[in-house]
């Protein structure tokens, strides 16, 4: 049967009890330290990435403000340009007009003082015409 020594039994338990005297020192310790390491590492992490989140929000509204600053004067820009070019034609139109204008008044006089050299030549020569009517008329 099995026979119980007690030394051999107090060797063992003594064997054990500095096993993990060894192995918590060696392996558990370390092992618990860098586990609260990587938390305290990941928490850390994660705090930062949160304030930099903050950030690029903060940054993102900035950017959207200098976007509408930016299209506002463009905008802006855009419409003097146009004005611009509007008065422009405005004025080229306007000259245009005002030449035109003085081109008709110089045909109108032209037009008339050819009417009156017309009537002038055309009563210069009705002695003509009528003595030639009665020629006609005689020969009838």
């Amino acid at each position: 049967m099995l026979d119980i020594h007690l030394p051999l039994m107090l060797f063992v338990l003594a064997l054990f009890l500095i096993l993990l005297v060894l192995l918590n020192n060696m392996l558990f310790q370390p092992l618990v330290k860098f586990m609260d390491d990587r938390d305290n590492s990941i928490a850390k992490d994660l705090k930062a990435a949160k304030g930099l989140s903050g950030n690029s929000d903060e940054l993102n509204a900035k950017a959207e403000e200098n976007i509408s600053a930016a299209k506002n004067e463009a905008a802006k820009i855009r419409q003097k340009a146009i004005d611009g070019e509007k008065s422009l034609a405005a004025s080229k139109v306007e000259t245009k007009q005002s030449e035109l204008d003085k081109k008709y008044e110089n045909f109108v006089e032209k037009l008339a003082a050819d009417k009156e050299n017309l009537k002038n030549s055309l009563l210069s020569q009705m002695p003509l015409f009528k003595e030639s009517l009665k020629a006609k008329f005689s020969k009838l």
